[in-house]
């Protein structure tokens, strides 16, 4: 039983040359959060839980989205 030899790819070198000047995405070093998420920002999440229980979670948008930045700021992917 004879075996058929491997046959060059050709696709795959066309797909090689085709990407020469296409810039990768290099990984960004994530750091691990110095805190615990319940213990990061205490001073926005008061003012965003108090904001809630007064007026409802549609009236503190504000507040939400500043509690977010904060915690994006201290290393958290929220």
């Amino acid at each position: 039983m004879a075996t058929l030899p491997l046959q060059n790819s050709a696709p795959a070198l066309a797909l090689s040359g085709s990407m020469q000047g296409v810039e990768t995405a290099k990984p960004v070093p994530e750091s691990k959060p110095k805190k615990k998420i319940c213990c990061a920002c205490p001073e926005t999440k008061r003012l965003r839980d108090e904001c809630m229980v007064e007026h409802g979670e549609s009236a503190c948008a504000k507040w939400i989205e500043a509690h977010r930045l904060c915690l994006r700021a201290e290393g958290f992917n929220v």
